[in-house]
């Protein structure tokens, strides 16, 4: 293949990723701060509102293939934007649902349940469904295209193109909190937040170009094959070929895994400190188990249980871009084994550490650091698999994993949560799942090259 100059800088595919993925952490990974102000303001349970995170995933992932396919025939800069105007739209108009008479709300019964139950809806519609298709549209488009700009460090290129997602959620955790303490609700923050989205990602869509065919930097070459395939002419795998093999499955399981218990603490986790604080503030002053907290107190609480989604999401973060030169080095096997192994260790060890808010963001950390370095891994491990041609529809097929993860880690979290008022038993099935993708990724191969 003959090199293709260009003098369009290709840093800027990596500006765009990162903006493109700030905006869908913003999104998707502070969501548990809203929670308990949400059932305050409109009588909804845990799992009602856990449902619109479990929706929002649903789709966010599922809208991953068919954005992939866009991108692949049109283009990323044209998906992005009409995705990224969708998204914000539907997280804008959240801020728009009236709440019920609070005193119908305070008198609890089957009246505070029909006053809700419309507004419920409106919530799935709006930060579920419109809000997660066009989300989906946003994420995809910028991790396949970066690394084609950097066919030398593709792991470093994808870590640097969803590092955002991490970063968003660092940036969302506590600025929704101080906002819904100012505000006393959490409306306000779906209106202000809705317009920056919009913003952000006009701005990520102009920053996306797919490199000419044929493009290499400058002085790069790819490295030769070896073993059986040195003297063999080799081509990528089409997406039809990719996803006939069985390593790709076994790629979607793990990744199901791997989603499914991070998403289910990401979703519960400021809810569960919240809960643990106060219980352990209630036996340290010696008050009943239903005695109301004092309003500073509980702004403080709320405060210091947001420390957990905010490590975990500075260390969901951080690992994105650290783990990329790692993977392009010894590449993503080891790496994968190593960090899912502490993961299990980790969900374990969460219920008892959310007693206190610097145990709690310590374990969120660890975690955050495991589940962000998924989404360096296994992309960069399908590029190693099946090559850069078909890369967004290979990987937008392959995150639809974390969709449907992210539907039933959240929803499932917040049922047996309700079901046995603690989140001791979610935490446990979470770490159980992860066992299943340490065994899968010990044992999986490569698949064989194709030959022109």
């Amino acid at each position: 293949m003959s090199q293709t100059q260009t003098t369009f800088p290709r840093f800027i595919p990596l500006l765009g990723g990162l903006l493109g993925s700030t905006t869908c952490g913003m999104l998707l990974y502070a969501f548990s701060v809203f929670i308990k102000p949400l059932q305050a303001q409109f009588g909804w349970t845990v799992p009602e509102v856990a449902m619109a995170y479990a929706i929002i995933c649903l789709l966010f992932g599922l809208m991953t293939f068919p954005a992939g396919r866009l991108s692949d025939k049109f283009g990323p800069r044209k998906v992005v934007l009409l995705g990224g105007l969708i998204m914000a739209f539907g997280f804008f108009m959240v801020s728009t649902i009236t709440p019920p008479d609070p005193a119908v709300i305070a008198a609890g019964g089957d009246a505070a349940k029909v006053a809700g139950k419309t507004q419920l809806y409106l919530l799935y519609l709006y930060y579920g469904v419109i809000a997660g298709l066009g989300g989906g549209c946003v994420y995809l488009p910028p991790i396949a295209t970066a690394p084609k700009w950097w066919p030398d460090r593709r792991a470093l290129a994808t870590g640097f193109a969803v590092v955002g997602l991490g970063l968003g959620s660092f940036i969302m955790a506590p600025l929704a909190t101080v906002m819904i303490n100012h505000f006393g609700s959490a409306l306000p923050v779906f209106k202000y937040v809705g317009v920056a989205m919009g913003i952000m990602v006009v701005l990520a869509s102009l920053c996306l170009k797919v490199p000419p065919a044929g493009y290499k930097p400058a002085g790069w070459n790819p490295p030769a094959p070896t073993g059986a395939d040195a003297h063999k002419e080799c081509r990528d795998y089409t997406h039809d070929e990719t996803k006939r093999s069985a390593q790709f499955w076994l790629l979607w399981i793990a990744y199901f895994c791997g989603s499914f218990a991070g998403l289910m603490v990401i979703g519960l986790i400021a809810k569960h400190g919240i809960d643990a604080m106060t219980i352990a503030y209630r036996v340290k002053e010696g008050l009943a188990a239903t005695a109301a907290l004092p309003t500073d107190v509980s702004k403080s609480i709320a405060m210091a249980a947001a420390g957990a989604p905010s490590a975990l999401a500075i260390f969901n973060a951080l690992a994105r871009i650290i783990i990329g030169p790692l993977a392009d080095k010894i590449g993503t096997r080891k790496i994968f084994i190593v960090l899912f192994s502490i993961q299990v260790v980790a969900m374990l060890l969460l219920f008892p550490a959310g007693k206190t808010a610097a145990m709690l963001a310590v374990v969120a950390g660890v975690i955050g650091w495991n589940y962000g370095a998924m989404f360096t891994l296994f992309p960069s491990t399908l590029l190693s698999y099946y090559g850069p041609c078909a890369q967004g529809s290979n990987y937008g097929l392959l995150f639809t994993a974390w969709g449907v993860a992210g539907f039933f880690g959240p929803y499932l979290g917040g049922k047996l949560q309700a079901m046995t008022g603690s989140f001791l038993v979610p935490f446990v099935v979470s770490a159980a799942v992860l066992v299943i993708a340490v065994v899968i990724l010990a044992t999986i191969k490569a698949p064989e090259k194709k030959h022109a």
